[in-house]
């Protein structure tokens, strides 16, 4: 049989360009290329717009030395450095971004630090509990925007067209009375690379103490649930979405004895441990908050059936862990991870010891982001006149410090004020009054030789915005109160007392028979008599764990404590350091 040429011929070339336009056989190898995704992590900003005046200790050339870091423009640059070095990126905050904020930002609701976090481009914030300081409305009105008021100061005051968050917030253990959370319980982000498709998880969370932390008038309606059951049940869910990699971003956090950049943890400890120690392994990292610590380790040096990495960024800005993932597409795991706390280098300052702290010119510099400046600049020039009024005249620095009794002489100081405030017929009448350590967030610096107090000083030291509360407590109340301080022997609540009351403790007595010794204004403490006792809103409703305050009924409400605190500095000029030996350690 003879088989025409040019008909062979086109039949051949036809084939072969069959074969050419067919798709891969499956048998043909595919990509094993690693995706390469960044994760820039910071937490606990509270606020801090402008340059706090801290340091970050570095060694450098063999020595340790103080770096001055911190503010949001330095921040923002930061992260829009890494953000350039790779366009597969996410930007995560641990929570507490706003609240128990400097006056820049606090006087103003803090719009101004969430109207800068959105110019910095940030994904998700997992809500901490200071976002509760002024209530969940006012915690949803700065995811949503608008002007509507919920506290005693007025919203929108710089910008009149607030647009609240344009990043989303993550609450997955925060369940309401429905059921739901009150903001989503996760979000996945989507990276490509080339055919590439990779999903990353990210878990958001607070701490379940929560309510312990906050006004409970504030989170009504609200649970608190444990963190690591709530991220575990979420953790299957996620993958059968096909995610790659799973991120908890938890307002939570440790201490640990080594650097920020220590590797192995050394020391770990804090609330953060059982939950890593509960947490499902399918998890990749976790990036947590609220301690103020500065780390970044592997936990499988604790615990080698936990492999998460484990970061914090400290505080107010002033390190940003910069968290790189390789990840395998075609088995959809992280093949290699690592993070580093890349410090935020601002500007040279002196401390309060009267020592320069310089720039270090061998650390990256990343500069000030204009658009946040901008609005940085903004806060400070509505707040000035308010931040610069001078209040009083002190001969030396006031620290809250606390000494082995619980005490320390800023504490005792606002005691003292707040009794002052409260000690008139008019006012309630107070027999004595009881400051919660938590409610005093910065020491009084003054210059040597003694020097002017301004108000910008003081809301540094009392940022919430409380009222004095005044309530009719028995004598047996009173005693239940001072013993209900020495519970957990690991972890006591010592309150500041004021001057008019003092008494003796006996760490090595029985529960509820370690306090005695009380008096009140001098006079013995009487079990079925009633005193009236000043504490701030925040106790007054049961914060911080003290019930017995909710419990007993108020006498008076009063002025702010601010306002008590630069009242009671302007009538006693050249007020000396008060006491600290109110309690009698035995």
């Amino acid at each position: 049989m003879r088989i025409n040429a040019p008909i062979f011929k086109f039949v051949f070339l036809w084939l072969l360009l069959i074969s050419a336009c067919a798709p891969l056989s499956e048998n043909h190898s595919v990509s094993t290329e690693k995706v390469s995704v960044s994760i820039l992590a910071f937490n606990d900003l509270h606020g801090h717009l402008e340059p706090p005046h801290l340091s970050v200790r570095e060694r450098i050339d063999g020595n340790l030395k103080e770096v001055p870091a911190g503010g949001a423009a330095y921040l923002s640059a930061a992260i829009k450095h890494f953000k350039e070095k790779n366009p597969l990126h996410a930007v995560v905050s641990a929570g507490d971004m706003i609240g128990a904020s400097p006056l820049n930002s606090a006087l103003f609701l803090d719009e101004p630090t969430i109207e800068a976090v959105n110019a910095m481009g940030i994904d998700f914030n997992a809500v901490g509990n200071h976002e509760f300081d002024k209530g969940k409305e006012e915690l949803i009105r700065m995811r949503r925007g608008g002007c509507e008021k919920f506290t005693r100061l007025e919203p929108c005051q710089i910008n009149p067209q607030f647009p609240g968050a344009n990043f989303e917030f993550l609450a997955a253990n925060i369940k309401q009375q429905n059921d739901q959370t009150l903001f989503p319980a996760y979000s996945i982000k989507s990276f490509k690379q080339g055919s590439q498709v990779i999903k990353i998880g990210f878990v958001g969370m607070t701490l379940k103490a929560t309510p312990t932390l906050v006004t409970p008038d504030g989170i009504k309606g609200l649970r608190f649930e444990d963190e690591a059951t709530t991220a575990n049940a979420l953790a299957p869910l996620l993958k059968a979405q096909g995610v790659s990699a799973l991120v908890l971003v938890i307002h939570e956090g440790g201490v640990i004895q080594g650097g920020h950049n220590d590797s192995h943890c050394p020391g770990l400890s804090g609330d953060i441990v059982p939950i890593l120690n509960k947490l499902d392994p399918s998890f990749d990292v976790v990036v947590s908050g609220h301690t103020h610590r500065a780390y970044a380790c592997d936990f499988s040096k604790i615990n080698p059936s936990k492999p998460f990495l484990l970061t914090s960024a400290g505080q107010y800005g002033t390190l940003l862990t910069h968290i790189q993932l390789s990840i395998d597409p075609q088995l959809k795991k992280v093949h290699q991870k690592s993070a580093l706390n890349v410090i935020v280098q601002s500007e040279s300052y002196v401390n309060g010891s009267g020592a320069s702290i310089q720039n270090q010119p061998t650390l990256p510099f990343f500069g000030k982001d204009k658009e946040v400046d901008k609005i940085v600049s903004q806060s400070v020039l509505a707040s000035q006149v308010q931040v610069l009024k001078v209040i009083s005249h002190l001969p030396h620095s006031m620290s809250r410090k606390q000494v082995p009794s619980g005490e320390s002489v800023l504490g005792n100081l606002i005691a003292d004020a707040q009794w002052f405030s409260t000690s008139s017929e008019v006012r309630g009448k107070s027999d004595f009054a009881l400051m919660n350590p938590g409610g005093v967030r910065a020491d009084l610096n003054i210059q040597l030789g003694g020097g002017t107090v301004n108000f910008g000083q003081l809301f540094k030291i009392q940022p919430f915005g409380n009222t004095m509360v005044v309530k009719r407590m028995t004598g047996k109340q009173i005693k239940d109160l001072l013993e209900h301080q020495f519970l957990n022997l690991e972890r006591m609540k010592v309150l500041f007392p004021s001057s008019s009351l003092s008494y003796s403790v006996d760490l090595k007595k029985a529960t509820g028979q370690r306090v005695s010794n009380i008096n009140i204004r001098n006079q013995a403490l009487e079990l079925e008599r009633s005193y009236h006792v000043t504490m701030n809103s925040f106790l007054a409703s049961g914060g911080d764990g003290f019930w017995q305050f909710n419990q007993a009924p108020t006498v008076s409400g009063g002025e702010l404590d601010i306002d008590a605190l630069s009242d009671y500095l302007r009538t006693h000029p050249g007020l000396t350091a008060p006491s600290t030996s109110r309690i009698q350690l035995l």
